[in-house]
């Protein structure tokens, strides 16, 4: 009786913190295994969570059928939240970052001006809580790629306490 009441609150739990995020899909990629019988098909979601107000998560899920692999992309994006830094709508210094062959650009933006990305970065940055950022992608536009580049450039953002502290000034 009393296992049975803490899964109980443990699902209540876990519906108030699914309806704190909100979800999209970025990408879904199609593979084919062609075996004796024919093709077997699978696919891959890559899936990012945010409440838009600086945390955000991506995952990607795999499975036989499509809203399997989205609801596993999901399930992993919300194990890995992390914390952003985001100041009135924007980022507090621009920034270029390389992962893999994609290379970005994020540059803040004066109020009104909007998010203007690409698709991917897009769903990074809303998700985020950016209203006002200008993004330039360099090399491979691949989503994965894009998206786990937007989550670097974010997370290595600093604000100016952070650099008063690395001078050793009072913050």
């Amino acid at each position: 009786m009393k296992a049975d009441s803490n899964s109980k609150r443990y699902t209540l739990e876990r519906e108030a913190q699914v309806s704190e995020f909100e979800d999209r899909v970025v990408h879904i990629n199609r593979c084919a295994k062609t075996v004796k019988g024919g093709r077997r098909m699978s696919f891959s979601a890559l899936v990012v969570v945010g409440n838009k107000k600086g945390k955000i998560g991506v995952g990607l899920g795999k499975a036989k059928e499509v809203s399997e692999a989205i609801r596993k992309g999901t399930e992993a994006a919300q194990r890995n939240l992390i914390e952003v830094n985001v100041q009135d709508g924007t980022i507090p210094h621009d920034i270029e970052i390389k992962y893999g062959a994609t290379r970005i650009r994020l540059i803040p933006a004066a109020p009104g001006t909007g998010v203007i990305a690409g698709a991917a970065a897009r769903a990074v940055l809303e998700l985020a809580g950016v209203h006002n950022i200008l993004t330039k992608i360099y090399g491979s536009s691949n989503p994965s790629t894009v998206v786990q580049a937007c989550i670097e450039g974010l997370t290595s953002q600093k604000n100016k306490n952070d650099y008063a502290v690395l001078r050793g000034q009072n913050a």
